[in-house]
């Protein structure tokens, strides 16, 4: 997918956690156009982390994607975070995104290869943004924004996995 999007040399993509809601969030989840159509839109739950820098429209080290919220029970609003031959568990306190009132929610999420809960854990580490005032619930209807069908997740910065060497079998 990389090669589809063309930008200008020396471009960057280094958003800020209110500009990943406020300019990219919160427009797709309004059905808006984004200027520049940098972040691939894919269902992250069928993939191993391994396998999405390749989907990524751009990105070397950090990749950005839309992602449809799945849930584990169909009335329910837990999410379901099982994904390709692992899951992806939630880590740490959630961090409100924008001031003076919450706009979006980053959490952090660590890959675990197998099933839960004796799943063995991996440097794969993901950032989750979402919208903080939606209703997720099934058959509720209210004043907020609410994101049905395709509820749109937005996630953020899959890190490497970091290469540990054995000093005692490496060779100069």
């Amino acid at each position: 997918m990389k090669g589809e999007l063309e930008l200008p040399p020396g471009f960057r993509f280094h958003p800020t956690d209110d500009e990943l809601v406020n300019h990219y969030l919160c427009r797709k989840c309004a059905s808006q156009p984004i200027s520049v159509p940098i972040i691939a839109e894919i269902d992250l739950y069928k993939f191993d982390p391994w396998q999405l820098p390749d989907m990524a429209l751009y990105g070397e080290k950090e990749w950005y994607f839309f992602s449809p919220r799945d849930r584990k029970y169909p009335n329910g609003c837990r999410p379901n975070r099982a994904a390709g031959t692992g899951y992806w568990k939630a880590t740490g306190a959630d961090k409100p995104i924008g001031k003076p009132k919450a706009l979006g929610i980053k959490k952090a999420l660590v890959f675990y290869a197998g099933k839960a809960p004796r799943g063995v854990k991996t440097n794969w580490i993901m950032h989750e943004y979402r919208l903080a005032n939606v209703d997720r619930s099934a058959g509720k209807r209210s004043n907020n924004l609410r994101v049905s069908g395709y509820n749109y997740l937005f996630y953020w910065k899959l890190e490497l996995p970091t290469l540990t060497v054995d000093t005692d079998t490496f060779y100069c």
